[in-house]
């Protein structure tokens, strides 16, 4: 864009009374980093769901090929793939051969992110740095995890230094505990938790049963074992299982605390995220590139920051994070349409929410992890996907997606839709 153009957009802009910030925001220009594909696969229960026999390299072969076919890209321009993930104990082997297991070819390189929740917005940035740097033309960020065939053990045994050093030892505390201790310091009651929590499942109800994450959602072909009997089946897993219908404040009362051990004892079953497995991906190049290559444009990314704080308390990070990225890039919170933020927990939701000033009906309008799951590596890519997702729904333009980080920290995010 011009000098000249960008003065007259700045008047237009003034005369509708959009902002410079947002303007800029808005404004198409040739080196924006664009989403041209935003999908993920269902998001089912540990253990329990529909893809809990289905091993990590299999859920991102099935993804990564999806991709590959629903983009129309030649795989040989894609460089590099960075997988969000947390909990494999070999993610690094496993990306790099699920890559070239879907497809694409022997020069598309892989990498792995890990920063726990916000794995996924990790990755995204990444490759959205890569681009912006000339490093790489096209790349495909991915978040994913199956929480039903590795372990989350928590913390390893650490040494004497970190024991006795007063915020590296908090990282030792479960996330059940930092929970409690958000709801304790900031006085967060059993029943805005649960208030919190019904909310969630009942947008999620509203959402699927009206078809809205058909959008997203693209089918994973895999096989499943009877508990009981041993049998192996093939099947098609195609919606998300976690979503519980007719939830009510009422009905999550009457469950009982899941850390009687730590007060105020508020966090439940009912009010956390559910353990989930799944994975999300999306595509990203330049504007231009896209343009020349005839790529749909769904959205754009605006950029990404990260915060640290108390490990003692690592549910607020969304609370510090956002007010951060609408900072760098000079947004206020009434211009963002839509907020996705990670419900970890209930707690750290109320208080986000709270401590922001937030228009309750901007926040997680699908719902959220306490009611679709929340597969670790998968979530910070799978809210991306939801964001533009039903911006487009809303005919609306912003969304600003955060996560809290179990070792104290916090990630944000801006993007921009395309109608």
């Amino acid at each position: 864009m011009s000098s000249a153009q960008q003065r007259l957009s700045s008047i237009a802009g003034h005369l509708s009374g959009v902002s410079p910030a947002k303007q800029r925001l808005l404004a198409k220009n040739p080196d924006d980093v664009v989403i041209t594909l935003a999908v993920r696969t269902p998001l089912t229960k540990a253990k329990k769901g529909g893809l809990k026999d289905t091993q990590l390299d299999d859920l991102l072969i099935s993804l990564l090929t999806t991709v590959r076919e629903k983009s129309h890209l030649d795989p040989n321009l894609v460089e590099d793939v960075c997988l969000g993930n947390v909990l494999h104990p070999s993610a690094a082997y496993v990306a790099r051969s699920a890559v070239l297991a879907a497809g694409f070819p022997e020069t598309t390189a892989a990498s792995v992110a890990n920063r726990f929740c916000s794995s996924g917005l990790l990755a995204i940035q990444q490759i959205a740095n890569q681009i912006i740097a000339g490093s790489i033309d096209i790349g495909i960020a991915v978040g994913a995890e199956s929480m039903s065939t590795n372990a989350d053990n928590g913390a390893p045994a650490f040494s004497q230094q970190i024991l006795a050093h007063p915020l590296a030892s908090q990282n030792l505390q479960p996330m059940g505990q930092t929970s409690e201790n958000v709801a304790a310091q900031f006085n967060i009651s059993r029943r805005a938790h649960d208030e919190f929590a019904a909310r969630s499942f009942q947008k999620a109800e509203r959402a699927q049963k009206a078809g809205w994450f058909d959008e997203e959602i693209v089918p994973v072909r895999t096989k499943v074992k009877d508990p009981k009997t041993g049998e192996v089946k093939d099947i098609v897993v195609d919606r998300d299982d976690g979503i519980r219908y007719g939830t009510t404040v009422e009905s999550l009362s009457k469950i009982r605390p899941a850390f009687p051990q730590w007060p105020p004892s508020s966090t439940t079953g009912g009010n956390a995220s559910q353990i989930t497995d799944g994975a999300a991906a999306v595509v990203l190049m330049k504007r231009s590139r896209a343009l020349e290559l005839g790529q749909p444009i769904l959205g754009k990314f605006g950029g990404a920051t990260v915060v640290g704080l108390e490990p003692r308390i690592m549910g607020i990070g969304p609370s510090i994070a956002i007010p951060k990225i609408l900072a760098k890039t000079g947004l206020t919170k009434e211009e963002v349409d839509i907020f996705e933020i990670n419900e970890a927990f209930a707690s750290m939701g109320v208080y986000c929410v709270q401590k922001l000033g937030l228009d309750e009906s901007k926040v997680n309008p699908r719902g959220g992890a306490i009611a679709i799951g929340h597969p670790l590596g998968c979530t910070g890519t799978r809210q991306v996907v939801t964001a533009l997702a039903e911006l487009r729904r809303q005919n609306k333009r912003i969304a600003v997606t955060s996560m809290c980080v179990g070792t104290g920290m916090g990630m944000a995010g801006i993007f921009v839709s395309e109608h």
